[in-house]
C-alpha cells in the first residue's frame, strides 16, 4: 500500500471515531424532563401573579395612582394603562401556572378595564378623577360575592398550595 492510501484510511478512521464520540456525548448530558424539578419556578410564578392581582385590584390601584386635580378621563387612561402594563410585564408567568389560575388573572384584568370604562362613560364630561374613583369604589364594595380580586387571590392560593 502506498503512504497516501494509508493516510487516507487513518484519517477516515479518525473522523468516524470523532463523529461517534460526539454523537454519544450529548446523550449523557441531556436532562430528562421528568428529572427537572419545576416546583420552585411554578411557586415563584404564583407568587408573581398574586402580586400582580394585588397591584391591579381597583382599591389598591386607585390609592396608588390617585392624582388630585385631574379629570376623570385622564384618570381613566392612567388606570387602564397601568393595568395593561402590569399584566404585560407578568404575561410570561402563564408558562408555569395552571390554566385556571391564568384565566382568573386574565379575567380580572379585563373586568377591571371594563368597569373603569363603563363608570367613566356614565360620568359627565367635566367629572373629576375623584368622581371616577368614588364611583368605582362604590361598585367594588357593592359586589355581593366580594371583590373579584379576592376571588382571584383565593384561586391562586388554592393552586399554589397544591404544589406544596
Amino acid at each position: 500500500m502506498q503512504t497516501s492510501t494509508i493516510s487516507l484510511i487513518v484519517s477516515a478512521m479518525a473522523v468516524i471515531i470523532a463523529v461517534i464520540s460526539l454523537l454519544r456525548r450529548p446523550q449523557q448530558n441531556i436532562i430528562q424532563p421528568d428529572k427537572i424539578n419545576t416546583t420552585p419556578l411554578r411557586l415563584q410564578a404564583y407568587e408573581r401573579l398574586v402580586l400582580l392581582t394585588e397591584r391591579i385590584a381597583l382599591p389598591n390601584l386607585i390609592s396608588r395612582l390617585n392624582q388630585p386635580g385631574i379629570s376623570a378621563l385622564e384618570m381613566k387612561i392612567i388606570l387602564t394603562e397601568n393595568i395593561k402594563h402590569e399584566f404585560e410585564y407578568n404575561s410570561t408567568q402563564q408558562l408555569y401556572v395552571n390554566q385556571s389560575g391564568w384565566d382568573a388573572v386574565s379575567n380580572l384584568k379585563e373586568q377591571n378595564i371594563m368597569l373603569i370604562n363603563r363608570v367613566a362613560a356614565s360620568l359627565p364630561l367635566n367629572a373629576s378623577a375623584a368622581d371616577l374613583n368614588k364611583k368605582i369604589m362604590e361598585l367594588v364594595l357593592a359586589q355581593p360575592d366580594g371583590a373579584l380580586h379576592d376571588l382571584v387571590l383565593k384561586e391562586l392560593n388554592h393552586e399554589a398550595k397544591k404544589l406544596m
